[in-house]
């Protein structure tokens, strides 16, 4: 049997919620998307910044995904920065909702990627990192590309 990380492709990151954001936990849930918005999602035509889930009636929801429009998609194309409903269950939603709800913590999307055939995206319970925490996180960055290119050169 194959390996599970090998049917897994990324389609596009959040790089900005590790720089911005403490990540604590990662659910990996289905999103339910129309047929135009699954072929731009193939493009890669997705932007995840300035994205976050949220928890409203027993239902899960991302809000501020830009998925641009499929160009030969016509009167089927949907609102790019629409609500998208998540598919978890129900024990899981009433989690991330708990969770949510502690002073500080919020849910953002991590990345959505490809399982076998299916979209998926990643959410991270995170908690906001303050200046002088980025400061911090950034120099042990550079600290260790200088040692990278350090060893690299000897």
């Amino acid at each position: 049997m194959a390996d599970k990380n090998d049917s897994i492709r990324i389609i596009a990151k959040n790089r900005a919620a590790h720089h911005d954001y403490f990540i604590e936990e990662i659910y990996e849930a289905g999103i339910s998307l129309s047929g135009t918005e699954v072929k731009s999602v193939r493009a890669g035509k997705v932007n995840l910044k300035d994205s976050y889930a949220y928890v409203k009636g027993g239902e899960m929801y991302v809000a501020n995904m830009h998925i641009s429009p499929y160009e030969q998609g016509n009167i089927f194309n949907k609102d790019p920065l629409r609500e998208r409903k998540l598919l978890l269950h129900s024990r899981q939603i009433r989690k991330l909702q708990e969770a949510s709800q502690k002073d500080g913590y919020t849910l953002i999307p991590l990345d959505l990627h490809f399982s076998d055939s299916y979209v998926k995206v990643n959410i991270g319970v995170a908690k906001g990192k303050r200046l002088y925490d980025k400061r911090e996180s950034e120099a042990k960055r550079a600290m260790g590309r200088d040692i990278d290119r350090a060893l690299k050169n000897s």
